[in-house]
C-alpha cells in the first residue's frame, strides 16, 4: 500500500504546497520513502518519510502541477533510486504506482535490449520505460500510456505525466485505489480522498480498468480498450480522518475488512494452481539449502508467534519436515541445537522486532540457514537473513495486528506447498491447498459481510469479565489468538487453552459467568471439540461456537453460534481467526476504549 498523490490547476496554487500538504494525510499508507516532480521544477525523492522530503525540497520549487508519493516498499529497499516518482530513460517522463506489477522481470529484460538502463530494483520503473517505448511508435502520451498500461499484469494505481504537457496528468486503476477530485479549475488524483478534501468534496471513483486524463478545467475517464466511461459525481461528507479510514471508524475495523484484499495480494504471482505449486522468489536464492534442510526452527513473538504455530502443523503434516515454534525472548536464551541443517524462521510483521532479530542473530553463529517472513521490506530482519518472503499485506497502523496475522498464515501455505513438492508432496496434494487457498478472499468477505451478528453478540457479553478459547489441532494456536486480542484491546482476563488440556486446570475456572468461545469448525477434530463442549456445559458454562455454515445440529447444543465457511483443514485457521478479530474489536468499542492504541503496547518492539 503506497500513496499517490496528483495536481494540476491554473487558480495560482503551488503544486508543490498543494502535493506536500497531501502527502502528509496520506502518510498512514506508507512511510519507507517519499518524492515529488512538478514539470517546472524538477524530481525530489528521499528515504523516509514527508519531514524528510521537505528538508530536500527547496525554497525555488514550484510550478501548477506535479504528482508525489509515498512508498510502502514491495520491490527494493526503501532508497532514493527506488523512491517514487519513477523516470524514463530520458527523464521527460515521470511516473508514481501503487501496487505490483507481476510480470515486471520479463517486461524488463526485453526493454534492456533494446537499451533502456534502469538505476532502481522497483518493479514500478519498468513501467514507465515502457511507456517510454511505445512513444517511439505512437508519438502520443496518452496512447502510449494504453499500450504500456495493456501489457502490464498485477496491480496498480498510478499517476504519471509528460514534462512537455505539463497540464495534463494520466491516471489508472487496476485493483489499486485511484479517486479523482474535481474542482475550480483544478483537478487531483489520489490514493483516497484524504488530501483531496481540503479543496475539494467533489469527486469521481475509477473502477478496475479504467484510465483517467485531468488537466484543470476537465477529466476523462476511458477504459483499457479506449471505450469511453461516463460516471457521475459524486459529493464526500468525511472528513479527512474518516477519508483515511476509508470512512470506518477505526484503522483496525479497516485493517480487518481488508483482509480478502491482503489474502489476494500475498497469493498474487506466487500461486502456480496448474502444478499444485508455489513460486516464492525470495526463496530462490536458498533453494539448494533448503533442500537438505531437515528441521525448522519457527522464532516470533505475540500474535506473529500464534502464526508461528498454525505453519509447524501446515509444514509437518503436508511437506514432512519437523518444526519447532520458539518464542524469540526465550531462544535468545537457551543453548539452541541448531546446525547447518537447520533453518531459522523469523516471523514479524514490522521486520524491526528486537528478541526475534537477536534470534536470527543466534542462529547465523550457530551456522543456520535463516529465513525471514516479514511485512516491511528493508527492514533489519529482512536484511540480515539469509532469505525471505515479504507478505505485501501493507502498513498496519493499529497496534492489534489482524491483516498481517492473515498474511503470515498464508504466507506459511505457500511455503508448506513450496517444500511439500521438494520432499514429495504429489501434485494432486498441492493443486487442493492452491485451490482452497484461491478460494479464500471469497469466504472471508462472506464473514465480513455479516459482521453485524458479530457485533450483536459482542453487545450481549459486554458485562462479562472473564472468557475462555478452546480449539484443538490447527485452531490451537486461533484460540490463543482469539484470546491476546480480547485481553489486549479490552483489558479483562482471556485465556487461550488447547482444547484437551482444559481438564488439566483450566475447566475449575468454569460457571455461569465464565463463557468459552470453542472453535469447532468441521475438521478432524469435531468430534473431539464437541465432548468438550460437553463437559463445559455440565458445569453450566456459556459456550459461543465458532461453526461450519450448515452445522445445524451445534446450535442445539451451546448458547450462541457464529458460522464460517468450510475450507480444508489446514487453511481453516484463516477464516477461523477473522471473526475472533471482529468479536475482540466489538467488544472494546463497546467498552468506549481506544481501539486502535490499547494502554501499555506498541506497534513494534525494538527494546528487550
Amino acid at each position: 500500500m503506497c500513496g499517490i498523490f496528483a495536481y494540476t490547476g491554473s487558480k495560482g496554487k503551488n503544486a508543490a504546497t498543494v502535493l506536500m500538504d497531501g502527502l502528509l494525510s496520506l502518510e498512514y499508507r506508507g512511510y519507507d520513502s517519499a518524492g515529488i516532480f512538478l514539470p517546472e521544477s524538477g524530481n525530489v525523492k528521499t528515504p523516509g518519510a514527508v519531514t524528510e522530503l521537505r528538508k530536500k525540497v527547496p525554497k525555488e520549487f514550484k510550478g501548477k502541477s506535479g504528482i508525489a508519493h509515498l512508498r510502502w516498499a514491495t520491490h527494493g529497499e526503501p532508497t532514493e533510486a527506488n523512491a517514487h516518482p519513477h523516470s524514463d530513460c530520458t527523464g521527460q517522463i515521470m511516473l508514481v504506482h501503487n501496487g505490483i506489477i507481476e510480470n515486471f522481470k520479463e517486461l524488463k529484460a526485453r526493454l534492456e535490449k533494446t537499451g533502456h538502463i534502469f538505476v532502481s530494483d522497483s518493479d514500478t520503473e519498468i513501467l514507465v520505460h515502457l511507456v517510454e517505448e511505445h512513444m517511439k511508435s505512437e508519438n502520443d502520451f496518452e496512447k502510449a500510456a494504453l499500450a504500456a498500461l495493456n501489457e502490464v499484469r498485477g496491480t496498480y494505481g498510478i499517476a504519471m505525466q509528460y514534462k512537455h504537457e505539463p497540464e495534463r496528468i494520466i491516471a489508472a486503476r487496476m485493483g489499486s485505489p485511484i479517486v479523482l477530485g474535481l474542482g475550480d479549475k483544478e483537478h487531483f488524483i489520489a490514493s483516497d480522498p484524504s488530501p483531496i478534501l481540503p479543496h475539494t468534496r467533489t469527486v469521481v471513483f475509477l473502477e478496475d480498468g479504467e484510465v483517467a486524463v485531468i488537466t484543470p478545467d476537465k477529466h476523462r475517464i476511458f477504459k483499457l480498450d479506449s471505450t469511453g466511461v461516463h460516471r457521475s459525481p459524486e459529493n464526500i461528507e468525511w472528513n479527512a480522518e474518516e477519508a483515511q479510514k476509508g470512512g470506518y471508524e477505526h484503522f483496525m475495523l479497516k485493517e480487518i475488512m481488508e483482509g480478502p484484499e491482503v489474502i489476494e495480494n500475498t497469493l498474487r504471482g506466487r500461486l502456480v494452481v496448474d502444478k499444485g505449486n508455489a513460486k516464492l522468489g525470495g526463496l530462490e536464492s536458498a533453494g539448494a539449502q533448503l533442500e537438505n534442510v531437515d528441521r525448522i526452527v519457527v522464532v516470533a513473538c505475540g500474535t506473529a508467534s500464534y502464526a508461528g504455530l498454525v505453519g509447524e502443523y501446515m509444514l509437518e503434516e503436508h511437506a514432512k519436515i519437523p518444526v519447532e515454534v520458539e518464542i524469540g525472548s526465550e531462544f535468545r536464551y537457551k543453548k539452541p541445537v541448531i546446525n547447518e541443517k537447520t533453518a531459522v524462521l523469523a516471523i514479524s510483521q514490522s521486520g524491526e522486532t528486537l528478541d526475534t532479530l537477536e534470534a536470527v542473530r543466534e542462529g547465523k553463529r550457530r551456522g543456520a540457514l535463516t529465513l525471514g517472513i516479514v511485512n516491511a521490506v528493508g527492514s533489519t530482519i529482512a536484511r540480515e537473513t539469509d532469505a525471505g518472503v515479504y507478505n505485501h499485506a501493507g502498513p498496519e497502523i493499529s497496534v492489534a495486528s489482524t491483516k498481517a496475522f492473515l498474511s503470515q498464515m498464508t504466507v506459511l501455505a505457500l511455503l508448506t506447498m513450496f517444500l511439500g513438492r521438494l520432499r514429495g508432496m504429489t501434485q494432486e496434494e498441492g493443486q487442493e491447498i492452491a485451490r482452497a487457498l484461491k478460494e479464500l478472499p471469497a469466504k472471508v468477505q462472506r464473514i465480513l459481510d455479516n459482521r453485524q451478528k458479530i457485533e450483536a453478540l459482542a453487545k450481549k457479553y459486554i458485562k462479562n469479565r472473564d472468557f475462555l478459547f478452546i480449539g484443538r489441532k490447527y485452531n490451537y494456536p486461533v484460540a490463543y489468538e482469539g484470546a491476546i486480542k480480547l485481553k489486549e484491546l479490552s483489558y479483562i482476563h482471556a485465556e487461550g487453552c488447547g482444547a484437551g488440556e482444559m481438564k488439566h486446570g483450566p475447566i475449575a475456572m468454569i460457571d455461569e459467568n465464565f463463557p468459552t468461545i470453542a472453535i469447532v469448525t468441521k475438521d478432524s477434530m469435531y468430534e473431539k471439540m464437541i465432548s468438550n463442549i460437553h463437559e463445559i456445559k455440565a458445569r453450566k458454562g456459556p459456550v459461543i461456537a465458532l461453526a461450519s455454515e450448515g452445522d445445524s445440529d451445534i446450535a442445539k447444543l451451546v448458547d450462541d453460534c457464529l458460522y464460517v465457511p468450510e475450507t480444508i483443514e489446514m487453511l481453516s485457521p484463516i477464516l477461523n481467526v477473522v471473526p475472533l478479530q471482529l468479536f475482540a474489536y466489538y467488544f472494546a468499542k463497546e467498552k468506549g476504549l481506544n481501539v486502535d492504541r490499547p494502554r501499555n503496547l506498541a506497534k513494534s518492539v525494538t527494546v528487550e
